[in-house]
């Protein structure tokens, strides 16, 4: 398939991720406000969307804690700059197995799962614009770590998401997640046209090279608006090739650290070097509002305490 540049992109600013991140660099964000300070300066610098995890304010661990969202979430939408909203769904889903000659019982430490509902707490009492359907389960990275989203999961959320006028970004990690994710579609489960995000380099996940990646891009349906990302040293790299093969670009701590080598980076640094690279190839950067009606998302107020 031939390339077709894309000549309007927005950007994505994943903030803050789940990985063990925190104590690598001062500018990874932990409380609610400097997740969220973290965020308005992204849009400031020129991110049409940010990408919200929350931690632990105190350890910078992981949390599914709904007031920590809450709190972000208010915080960002009272801000004096506007930016879509998209807040991870993909948390509450990991298994961390035992040794190989005793992987049952599970490890305690590591290890959340819990069902639909209290995985899509949050998202009902937040509403954000968009949320993430992680849509497969992977081994991933760690030796015995597997992320966790069955079918029957993933069409209870999915149907969720659905219901409370979400739009979901599907998290593709490898082909078959595309794969499923139209059949998502062909259910009715999710609405069409769909969005997604090709996940590539992610231990396990699909490589990163460029053939692999193209296979990806090919599987996407015409009429589905798409991002790509890449990890490290291959986010900048990501935002070219994302461009130039038509679709739309993400970067911010949750999945790279450097600004260069030896260069920590805050995520307005990131979003401001990938919105150089991008103008620098002849596109244009569209905004929120843009994002909106392009995707037809509702912004929306929280749901009252």
């Amino acid at each position: 398939m031939p390339l077709t540049m894309n000549r309007d992109v927005f950007i994505t600013c994943a903030v803050t991720g789940s990985g063990g991140t925190q104590d690598k660099s001062p500018h990874v964000p932990r409380s609610p406000k400097q997740i969220a300070d973290s965020a308005i300066d992204a849009a400031k610098a020129g991110a049409a969307v940010v990408h919200c995890h929350v931690r632990d304010p105190e350890t910078g661990a992981p949390s599914r804690r709904v007031e920590l969202y809450r709190e972000v979430t208010d915080l960002i939408r009272a801000a004096d700059v506007d930016v879509v909203l998209n807040l991870t769904a993909g948390m509450g889903g990991d298994i961390v197995f035992g040794s190989t000659e005793s992987p049952l019982p599970l490890v305690e430490k590591g290890t959340d799962m819990v069902g639909a509902t209290e995985r899509m707490a949050h998202i009902r009492e937040c509403l954000p614009e968009i949320c993430t359907l992680d849509c497969g389960t992977m081994n991933f990275a760690e030796a015995d770590y597997v992320m966790t989203n069955t079918p029957g999961m993933l069409r209870a959320m999915g149907a969720m998401m659905t219901e409370l006028g979400v739009k979901p970004e599907i998290e593709a990690f490898d082909t078959g997640h595309l794969w499923f994710a139209k059949q998502l579609v062909k259910e009715g489960t999710l609405a069409s046209p769909a969005l997604v995000q090709l996940c590539m380099g992610v231990p396990w996940g699909a490589p990163n090279d460029l053939n692999t990646f193209m296979a990806m891009v090919n599987a996407i349906p015409d009429d589905w608006a798409w991002s790509a990302f890449s990890l490290g040293r291959d986010q900048m790299p990501y935002v070219a090739a994302s461009v130039l093969a038509g679709g739309n670009v993400r970067v911010g701590l949750e999945d790279n650290l450097f600004l260069e080598k030896g260069v920590l980076a805050t995520n307005a640094q990131l979003v401001e070097k990938a919105a150089g690279l991008i103008e620098g190839m002849g596109a244009n950067i569209i905004g929120p509002q843009a994002v909106r009606e392009k995707l037809g998302l509702t912004k929306r107020a929280p749901v009252s305490a």
